[in-house]
């Protein structure tokens, strides 16, 4: 009875290989060799308990061989009597490599012309099986994959698992068959709780990474693969950024893992070994965690800053978020689908027709006319996500304000409105508005338009300068998507937002005067290792002056220079220019004042007895230099205005400060 029932749920459980098990049957009674391989947890094993009952319901006579439990030497194959129609099942194969060559040339040659023989490894066969041509005729190679989501379903709902678990399970297991089974059984002995990822249980990551990891030999090679889990794809390059000299070496052994696989661009991690490393240090060592985190991220970012043309900025940034979002709360709102085959372009004339067409049918003719009238005022600020065959599968657009283009369309007046309240651009800044985003298929749901929208949108604050404020005001559920920009440190701007039809859309900001770029980084850096940081508030410590605030403020700064107290209270220390720079309101002033030198009417030399290192009344400073008192005053408010031009300059468009 036993034996029955758990054949019945390995049959259940392997639904989904039925490929495999067909093959095996076709092979019956003609003889060959079928090479199974995966890394481990994908059920190599248990596929092969599967394929001895077929066996033996069809006559044949199974006779397994694991390599866990016999030494690598010839004589352990040799103890046993194979006759015809058998089949012979040697699991574990890896651990029989030293006797490959001598199985290959020996040992089956020998056996019944009508043996079939199922090897089941975590590495594909060695280069001899199919450098000859002999063998190719006689071997099937099989790469063993994850389950597909039709496959997965049709596991879980075997294991009475409620069908409103099932696509959270499958995302969060890739559909590896181990993964998924623990989790099943998670779920069931948790009384039907449901994960949130898989880090919420540290006992299926401990048992997961035992099953799935051969020894590591070192903590410089547990690194080495901490480090891969936390990317998407790893270059040599990138491994040296955390580890040194030492990571060519750590490179080359990562090849050899069966979890790590090759691609155009580097390594990567089997998405389960990637999330149950991820998983298993967040748990373990937090502190190192943030470490690695941080130090990929460094690089990253700055790859992505100095890479060669816009489309490899968008393939780095779209890894980084498909392999970033599932590891954070943003998970439990805004999935990230990898958009394998689709790309970003910009708008060309084809595409209008399209883009009105879907809009008009999901969100309204108003939407549309105002679509259609921007892609005409803005071309350039649209940008098109393109599927495989190169037609127009979505869209988003970033709009350029300026108040010439008021009293069209309610989102952007709204949003101009909203700013003139709460810190206007001042001259050289712009205001960057996200007014329309939309998938053809699937709306502003998860699909890889949503993925390169996100990209879109990283992408700008991290390659555009000059930038005072972002809005985004293209999404029409603000209950999705406010847990989500607020984590992105975007906070609800509810006076801005606006009604399009019977829509309203909300409108999310941020103020880069307040929170510049690196600080945002950093911000959000934090948010993904769970370490404390504050929420997106529209109040900060961060002050924005008017231009010609700034400039009143500059000249009272110079006067108190002498007087520490006085200039801690400067409206300027609370400024961008200064929260920006390693240095202190007054090191910002001397070095302004340096800028100075090179002018022969001897400016520096002025500012520098006038402020820097006041010598008495300004009187007797003009008598120094040799100067009438109005040539002094006049030269001092030229001195004065340079002073407020470089730091203006530096205010608004956050030019780098040297500060040595």
């Amino acid at each position: 009875m036993i034996r029955q029932r758990l054949s019945e749920l390995r049959r259940r459980a392997f639904a989904g290989r039925t490929g495999e098990i067909e093959l095996f049957r076709s092979m019956l009674g003609e003889g060959g060799v079928l090479f199974l391989h995966s890394p481990g947890g994908i059920g190599k094993s248990a596929l092969l308990d599967v394929l001895a009952e077929v066996a033996a319901s069809a006559g044949a006579d199974p006779i397994t061989i694991d390599g866990r439990h016999v030494p690598p030497v010839p004589s352990s194959l040799e103890a046993h009597s194979i006759g015809s129609r058998a089949l012979l099942l040697l699991d574990t194969y890896e651990l029989l490599a030293p006797i490959d060559d001598w199985i290959q040339d020996v040992f089956l040659p020998a056996l019944p012309a009508d043996t079939v023989v199922v090897i089941a490894a975590r590495q594909p066969p060695s280069s001899p099986w199919l450098a000859d041509p002999a063998w190719r005729e006689l071997i099937r190679v099989v790469a063993l994959r994850n389950l597909a989501p039709r496959d997965g379903r049709a596991y879980l709902a075997g294991q009475h698992v409620p069908t409103e678990f099932h696509e959270h399970l499958l995302d969060i297991s890739h559909g590896h068959p181990l993964t998924l089974s623990m989790l099943v059984d998670a779920v069931q002995r948790g009384g039907g709780a449901l994960p949130r990822t898989l880090g919420d249980l540290p006992d299926v990551v401990r048992g997961l990474l035992t099953r799935t990891l051969d020894e590591v030999p070192g903590p410089r090679h547990r690194l080495a693969l901490e480090v891969c889990a936390h990317a998407n794809v790893i270059t040599e390059t990138v491994l040296r950024s955390v580890l040194g000299d030492e990571a060519g070496e750590l490179f080359t052994w990562l090849r050899t893992l069966s979890f790590v696989e090759e691609a155009p661009y580097g390594l990567f991690l089997h998405d389960m070994v990637r999330d149950a490393l991820d998983a298993d240090l967040r748990w373990r060592d937090p502190a190192r965690y943030a470490e690695v985190h941080h130090q990929v991220r460094a690089d990253l970012v700055a790859r992505i800053r100095s890479a060669p043309d816009a489309r490899e900025q968008q393939r780095l940034l779209a890894d980084a978020i498909v392999v970033t979002c599932p590891r954070t709360r943003l998970a439990a709102y805004v999935a990230a689908a990898r958009p394998v085959g689709h790309h970003i372009d910009e708008l060309r004339p084809q595409d209008t027709a399209p883009i009105a067409e879907m809009t008009t049918r999901a969100q309204g003719t108003q939407q549309a006319a105002l679509v259609a009238y921007w892609m005409r005022r803005q071309p350039d600020a649209f940008r098109v996500f393109r599927g495989r065959d190169g037609q127009t599968q979505g869209y988003g657009a970033c709009l350029d304000l300026c108040a010439e283009d008021l009293g069209v369309d309610p989102g952007v007046d709204s949003m101009w409105q909203y700013i003139r309240r709460h810190g206007a651009a001042r001259p050289g800044e712009h205001v960057r508005a996200w007014r329309f985003f939309l998938d053809r298929d699937h709306g502003q749901a998860s699909s890889p338009s949503l993925t390169l929208f996100a990209v879109c949108q990283v992408l700008d604050i991290l390659t555009r300068d000059r930038s005072a404020w972002t809005m985004v005001g293209a999404y029409a559920d603000a209950g999705l998507w406010e847990p989500t920009l607020g984590y992105l440190d975007f906070w609800p701007a509810a006076e801005a937002a606006y009604a399009i039809g019977d829509t309203t859309y909300p409108v999310f900001v941020h103020d880069w005067r307040r929170t510049g770029v690196d600080e945002w980084l950093e911000l959000i850096a934090a948010h993904e290792v769970g370490a404390p940081a504050r929420p997106a508030k529209e109040q900060s410590a961060e002050l924005v002056l008017s231009q010609a605030e700034f400039a009143e403020s500059i000249r009272a700064a110079l006067r108190d220079l002498p007087l520490p107290q006085a200039l801690g209270r400067n409206p300027l220390v609370r400024s961008r220019v200064v929260r920006s720079s390693a240095a202190g309101l007054d090191e910002l002033l001397a070095m302004a004042a340096e800028s100075l030198r090179a002018d022969r009417r001897g400016l520096f030399e002025l500012v520098d007895r006038t402020f820097l290192h006041p010598a008495g009344p300004q009187e007797r400073v003009a008598q120094s230099l040799h100067l009438s008192f109005s040539t002094y005053r006049r030269h001092r408010d030229l001195a004065v205005t340079r002073i407020v031009d470089w730091m203006w300059q530096r205010e608004v468009h956050g030019h780098p400060m040297d500060t040595d």
